[in-house]
């Protein structure tokens, strides 16, 4: 059986009250106290309880992030930023991916409550309504692309429609004719406001060119067949996300077509 802190603080001649002082810092316990309790800890190899310290500080100093999905150099990228940000603060870092499925994600957040100090919620069902019956009033939370702004909480949001917007004048700009737009799930609120900047964005007399994908780069590759296959074919093609950019990078080059001498390309995101 794994040492509790009773066996520490028989090894060590003080108190259970000791032990616990001497492990959470306290200025209260003597400096050669505090070592020999140390050295029996070590010795017993002994690890606080987590859960039981939770009890007396109220904090577990852990964050919390719910994402829709954990696949793809995205979402490593956020969790990476996330991870340094809490390391830096001395946070632990417990994620979850609802897998884009509204039961799963709403089961993820009832999950943390309690075992986190603060939640990063990122998911496409984080309306009003899901949230007031999924998230704790009292856990500080911040909502990332979000499409609501629910008194309480923090939300970060990235400009889908200006960017996206910003995308297609560059190729209209660069002297593209036919932009043709690789669009997200189409319940996806951040690929709804990205196939809005994409409309924005054309030129007059440039009609829009619409090709179904859902984020991930087997889609983008499937558009890209038909793009290649297109009469007349798009002569620039923006893609609702870069997963989906590089698979039509990818069918376009099988095709036999240069990028961007043939076909101009670009995704959103980095």
């Amino acid at each position: 059986m794994p040492a509790t802190i009773r066996d520490v603080a028989r090894a060590a001649g003080v108190s259970v009250a000791t032990v616990s002082r001497a492990m959470n810092g306290a200025d209260n316990v003597l400096p050669q106290t505090k070592e020999r309790i140390l050295d029996a800890a070590r010795t017993l190899r002994f690890t606080p309880s987590g859960a039981a310290r939770s009890l007396i500080t109220r904090r577990t100093d852990t964050i919390g992030a719910l994402l829709p999905d954990l696949h793809g150099e995205y979402f490593s990228e956020l969790i990476r930023g996330i991870d340094q940000a809490a390391r830096a603060r001395g946070l632990h870092l417990l994620v979850s991916s609802s897998h884009g499925d509204a039961d799963e994600a709403a089961a993820a957040l009832r999950a943390m409550n309690g075992r986190v100090d603060g939640l990063l919620v990122m998911s496409p069902h984080a309306d009003a309504e899901f949230l007031s019956h999924n998230l704790p009033g009292s856990l500080p939370s911040v909502l990332i692309n979000a499409q609501v702004d629910l008194a309480g909480h923090t939300t970060f949001a990235v400009d889908n429609f200006g960017g996206a917007r910003a995308i297609t004048r560059h190729l209209a700009a660069a002297g593209r004719k036919r932009i043709a737009f690789i669009g997200g799930p189409v319940d996806n609120y951040e690929a709804q406001e990205r196939l809005r900047g994409y409309r924005a964005g054309l030129r007059a007399g440039t009609h829009e060119i619409l090709f179904d994908g859902d984020f991930t780069e087997t889609s983008g590759s499937a558009a890209g067949r038909r793009i290649a296959q297109s009469k007349p074919r798009p002569d620039a093609v923006f893609a609702a996300n870069d997963m989906m950019a590089i698979g039509c990078l990818a069918a376009l080059g099988e095709a036999g077509l240069r990028v961007p001498e043939d076909v101009a390309l670009a995704g959103f995101d980095d």
